[in-house]
Order: C-alpha cells, then sequence, then structure tokens
C-alpha cells in the first residue's frame, strides 16, 4: 500500500510538471497579472463569453493583481491612480472680419479629470490538479472629480449678442456643427460633483491550467456598492439686454447617490492570468 501511494503521488506531481520540468500550478511567491479574456475568445467565436456581461474583477482602467501567499491563498490588490486631461479645437467663422475669405478662429474645449481606486482581498484554492476552485473576498474604495472648460473665439458684444460658436453637444462626422448660439447664452465651465464609491464584494469562481503559471478563470461576485456624487455646476454666458453687458450665469446639477447588493455579474467573467 505504501508503494502504491508512494507511487500515485510521484505521478500527480509528473502531472504538475512541463515537459520541460516547469510548474504548471503557482507557487508561494509568485505574482501574477489578469486581463480581461474577452477579445481573445471572441476571436473564437465568442462561444465561451457573453460580451454584455461587467468586466469583474478586471474593473476597466485599473490594474488588477495578486500574490500567492502559500500555494493555496493569494493576496488580491486593485489600483488606479488617474489624473489627465484632453484638448480639443475647433475653427469656426471670424464674425468680425469682413476679409475675403473669411478668416477662422478657434473654439477650445478642454477636460481634466482624477480618478482613484484602491481595493484589496484574500483568494482561497481548492481542489487537485489543473482545475482549481477558489473563493473569498475584497473590499474596493474609488473617488474621483472633474471638469470642463469652453473658449471662444467669437466674443459676446453688443454688435454681435449671438457669436458663431462651437456647439459642443452637437458631435457630427467629422468634427461639431458651427451653430450661432441663438438661445442667448453657451457654457463656458461644467464641473462634475466629486465622487466617492466603496464595495464589499464576495467572489466565486474556478481556474484552469492551460499551460505553465497560465490560466483561465471564471468567476461570479455577489456584495454590496456603495456610490455618491456630489454637487455639480454649470457656468454659462449670455447677453443680457435689460443691462446691455454679458451676464455670467452659475446653475447646480445637484446630487446622487445609488446603493445595490446584488450580483456584481451575472453574466459571469472570463480572466486570463500569468504567474511569474
Amino acid at each position: 500500500m505504501v508503494a502504491l501511494a508512494t507511487a500515485v503521488a510521484s505521478v500527480n506531481a509528473q502531472d504538475m510538471l512541463s515537459k520541460k520540468g516547469t510548474a504548471i500550478l503557482p507557487e508561494s511567491g509568485d505574482w501574477s497579472i489578469g486581463f480581461d479574456a474577452t477579445p481573445i475568445l471572441e476571436h473564437f467565436g465568442n462561444v465561451f463569453y457573453n460580451s454584455g456581461s461587467p468586466d469583474f474583477p478586471q474593473t476597466p482602467n485599473t490594474l488588477v493583481g495578486k500574490k500567492m501567499t502559500d500555494e493555496n491563498t493569494a493576496i488580491r490588490v486593485k489600483l488606479r491612480i488617474g489624473i489627465g486631461s484632453y484638448k480639443e479645437e475647433n475653427l469656426v467663422h471670424d464674425d468680425v472680419s469682413t476679409a475675403i475669405p473669411n478668416p477662422m478662429v478657434v473654439d477650445t474645449w478642454k477636460e481634466s479629470y482624477t480618478a482613484i481606486t484602491i481595493g484589496g482581498g484574500i483568494q482561497k484554492y481548492r481542489g487537485k490538479g489543473r482545475v482549481k476552485g477558489f473563493y473569498g473576498a475584497e473590499v474596493g474604495i474609488m473617488f474621483g472629480g472633474g471638469k470642463h472648460t469652453y473658449e471662444y473665439g467669437n466674443a459676446i458684444t453688443s454688435t454681435n449678442t449671438s457669436p458663431t460658436s462651437t456647439d459642443w453637444y452637437a458631435p457630427m462626422t467629422g468634427g461639431y456643427m458651427n451653430l450661432p448660439t441663438g438661445w442667448g447664452s453657451r457654457v463656458t465651465e461644467e464641473k462634475n460633483g466629486s465622487g466617492f464609491g466603496v464595495n464589499l464584494n464576495g467572489f466565486i469562481g474556478v481556474e484552469y491550467f492551460f499551460a505553465p503559471k497560465l490560466s483561465l478563470g471564471a468567476e461570479y461576485g455577489w456584495g454590496l456598492s456603495l456610490n455618491s456624487f456630489g454637487e455639480g455646476e454649470t457656468t454659462s454666458e449670455g447677453w443680457n439686454s435689460t443691462s446691455s453687458g454679458v451676464q455670467t450665469t452659475t446653475t447646480k446639477t445637484g446630487k446622487s447617490s445609488n446603493f445595490m447588493l446584488d450580483v456584481m455579474n451575472p453574466g459571469g467573467s472570463i480572466v486570463l492570468s500569468a504567474y511569474f
């Protein structure tokens, strides 16, 4: 019996090594990074993946990784530090110039944003061989904000109370519509309310190690999500015929929040993981 048990253990150990003797399963101390497997599976006919399901645990624009603390335990981490800006220019006709051909002036749209995500959790593995079940829990916090600013080449004056300006809300193929601000005002700044969110999720899934330190995993999640967005504001400028001057108006956009205790990804998620 001892000889038989030894032989079985030897066969199982060999099965967990590649032909070159490389370990197939992750080992204590290994790090892992995950990738959304959607493009790969869609390439093979979208047979295994429902592209309409949310990206979980591969949160968009967020780095997701794991560290194996032992052969059956991993620490999961998520991190995003997003700070960015965007600028776009559009040419409109100069309302003041009488030159032929009519020269152009520049309208500008600038966007800036901040988006921070920090998360962590623990993942436990079960089973033997290439197919490993797993379960665990994680917590995360998110916060951010942003604003849009608009500058116009044609000024609002007493002789041109409705200057030609870019309507940034009406995109068209190849550019934007150049419309006079017939409504009497145009937006100069939009500030988004600061956002804050927290989530606490449990998850369960399975990983199949099809090659040394490479796996495809399927995962479902369930948990609590709470998000809150502060009050934003929109600033506009227009001609005030009563006071015969340019009037600036600021309006509030209001607050919002949402709460959810539900399945996070009812369609499931497929993740390609690499361990090293």
